[in-house]
């Protein structure tokens, strides 16, 4: 029986839609299988890329080596990080697997795979975390809040809606997290109220949308097909909405989506420069911070990996490293007054 060579990839038939373009049936792949949409983007753009870096060869004619070149390219020539390089093999994996049915097999592939360096976490003090806080104004200031008081992601925040706020039980529901899943973490009682006048905000807004002819906003997982009506119910809308409706090229239905995670980050920039922060702030910052002040307020590490939504505490651990007084208490020698 004739063998495979080891790093060229089977030849298998590929059943794709008549007249249906590669990167079309790459994109219906990764909505089967409920990939967001920013996902989405990132790896069409990867397998774009590693299309053009071979001279636009169908993928079907390259293996293993092709993908290695392209990371190598990657790595040399782009300096891509561990984390970039990791998104273009997953996206270049996705197209075999799923799109031309190929398995691609050899050792290699361990080797392009490479490994992320471990990262110490910026973290904010108390007094630092509510100065910069102070300096913000509007729903960027409560967004912040709510990523700080309730350890959320920059765009579980941004993604929020009015059902997920259970004010009776002072709950936060986070739906589709990172990974896919679902997870509840605190509703700090300091923002109930500003929370309650945000969703009255919204709900006005909504009903001038709805009276202008417009008032529908986009669904998870096309629950507006089974639902056609959801769409412009009120517990449905964005906690925090853009200024400006939104029109998407694809389907031409226009609607408001969420306050764009840019003006976010531009907004807590401007606020530590205001304060004359000598760190680099961003978003998740406010997430890390939240998780190393319930550590260093005594909390379990198995509650605060609840919280966060990690599925491995050893994800967890690594904020013990930024705590003022670790686990064992060391003391450093400089500090020893003992003879």
């Amino acid at each position: 029986m004739e063998k495979t060579p080891k790093n060229t990839p089977p030849k298998q038939s590929t059943s794709s839609p008549k007249g249906k373009k590669l990167l079309d049936q790459y994109r219906d792949h990764i909505r089967i299988k409920q990939y967001s949409p920013r996902t989405e983007k990132t790896y069409i753009h990867w397998v774009r890329e590693y299309i053009l870096f071979h001279n636009k060869r169908h993928p079907k004619e390259m293996g293993i080596p092709e993908v290695n070149q392209f990371i190598t390219h990657l790595v040399v020539n782009r300096k891509a990080s561990a984390s970039t390089q990791n998104q273009a093999v997953s996206a270049i994996l996705f197209l075999y697997r799923y799109v031309l049915n190929i398995q691609l097999q050899g050792d290699i592939l361990e080797f392009i795979r490479p490994k992320k360096g471990k990262r110490i976490p910026t973290v904010l003090s108390k007094q630092e975390a509510k100065a910069i806080i102070s300096k913000m104004t509007g729903p960027y200031k409560l967004m912040v809040q709510v990523m700080y008081g309730g350890g959320l992601r920059l765009m579980e925040c941004l993604r929020l809606r009015v059902k997920d706020i259970d004010f009776e039980n002072h709950r936060i529901l986070v739906y589709d997290g990172k990974g896919g899943d679902d997870r509840v973490t605190m509703l700090p009682d300091s923002i109930i109220q500003p929370l309650k006048e945000q969703i009255q905000y919204v709900k006005a807004l909504h009903q001038k949308d709805l009276n202008d002819g417009y008032g529908a906003v986009s669904m998870p997982y096309a629950l507006d097909k089974k639902f056609p009506t959801a769409s412009k119910e009120l517990i449905w809308q964005y906690i925090f909405p853009a200024s400006t409706l939104y029109t998407d090229p694809t389907t031409g239905h226009t609607s408001r989506h969420h306050i764009h995670e840019t003006a976010l980050q531009r907004s807590i920039r401007d606020a530590a420069n205001a304060i004359k922060l000598q760190k680099r702030v961003t978003p998740h910052t406010f997430r890390h911070s939240f998780a190393t002040h319930l550590l260093q307020a005594g909390y379990d590490i198995r509650t605060v990996q609840e919280l966060l939504g990690h599925k491995d505490v050893k994800t967890t651990m690594i904020y013990t490293h930024v705590l003022n007084r670790g686990a064992s208490a060391v003391r450093s020698p400089l500090d020893d007054t003992t003879p």
